[in-house]
């Protein structure tokens, strides 16, 4: 089936509510496909750096930044066709967009006060490129990625199915973790709906309490309880930094000099960090998400209406020492406060 403008860009006042979902899906590329689609995320990175040296040299005459989406794509436009090599006008615009709320971000944050708020002002090489509905095909388990005018249609395959309708699929966006191509896919899902006398109580209310050790401890009316486990997760995180340290110690001797450029087999032994690296924090998002997936399964069997989660921040502010300290940087709550606009734990994913 291949996907239709069946979507609307903007949805009416009138229309049903709904929910967005991503799920992250790995692409499987051939060497040529491959070599193209890190090209696009090159190209996404330029039209970055462009944007950066733009209000370098404005900031240098003591002109206002561009930061806004209409006059930065303005400028984009000025520009013309074939200027970042395969990368769409779509495209770039989503990278203008996201160079865009990041420089709002920064700015309402340190309105709010928060002088650690920094405006975007760091290159990047490869940068996440999104298109919205009705610039793609998506057919099957087949994606043709937008290219720009001229270019050969890029047609690429998915490792998975993707698992939303897909009617519902609103945009994709191509990034790459970890030395691997992924596409993450968003949809609109309908909000569910109950029969009368089944559906959730606005009268019961579940306390949710964060652990370290285990991410979640729930109570609920009538005495009832859950206790989700986290010692996989534990396991994975000290598993790995002892691997982390082993391989370390194993190719100290070999490692290069500061400013000097490491061998093919250095290279090859950093590539192979990088993919072991990716490969655990896929690891310990997808136990955070069967994690926070358990407590809102349970809560909508007890047709619990609200979830009160605690927020233990202030733990984190707390010198205990380097063995606990590195508990709480590896939990969920502790990678969450480098970021205010970040949710503060999956549970409040789940049950937006």
């Amino acid at each position: 089936m291949v996907l239709g403008l069946v979507m609307p860009r903007r949805r009416g006042p009138a229309a049903p509510r709904v929910v967005y979902r991503t799920a992250r899906v790995a692409l499987r590329v051939t060497p040529g496909q491959r070599r193209r689609c890190f090209g696009l995320l090159r190209s996404a990175g330029d039209v970055w750096a462009c944007v950066l040296e733009v209000n370098a040299w404005r900031r240098r005459r003591r002109d206002a930044p561009l930061s806004g989406y209409q006059e930065l794509c303005r400028e984009l436009a000025t520009s013309g066709p074939g200027t970042f090599a395969e990368l769409d006008s779509a495209g770039a615009r989503s990278v203008l967009r996201r160079f865009s709320d990041a420089w709002f971000a920064a700015a309402k944050r340190r309105k709010d006060g928060d002088v650690s708020a920094g405006f975007p002002r760091r290159r990047r090489g490869l940068v996440p490129v999104r298109w919205h509905h009705g610039t793609f095909v998506l057919d099957g388990r087949r994606v043709r990625i937008p290219v720009g005018r001229g270019a050969a249609p890029l047609w690429v395959r998915l490792a998975r199915e993707v698992p939303y309708p897909l009617e519902q699929v609103r945009s994709i966006t191509l990034l790459c973790e970890g030395g691997r191509l992924f596409l993450d896919v968003s949809a609109e899902i309908p909000i569910a709906t109950y029969p009368v006398g089944a559906g959730p109580d606005p009268g019961r209310v579940a306390g949710v309490d964060l652990g370290i050790i285990h991410p979640y401890a729930v109570t609920g009316p009538d005495g009832a309880g859950l206790l989700v486990s986290g010692r996989a997760i534990r396991a994975e995180h000290r598993m790995h930094l002892a691997d982390t340290k082993a391989r370390r110690r194993a190719v100290a001797r070999r490692a290069p000099k500061p400013g000097q450029r490491g061998s093919r087999r250095w290279r090859k032994y950093r590539r192979r960090a990088r993919m072991v690296e990716g490969r655990h924090r896929r690891r310990v998002r997808q136990a955070q998400h069967e994690a926070a997936r358990s407590v809102v399964s349970w809560a909508v069997e007890q047709r619990i209406g609200e979830l009160r989660v605690g927020d233990p921040r202030g733990v984190l502010d707390i010198e205990a020492g380097r063995r606990h300290n590195l508990r709480l940087r590896q939990w969920q709550v502790g990678s969450c406060r480098s970021s205010p606009t970040r949710p503060r734990c999956p549970v409040s994913r789940c049950v937006s």
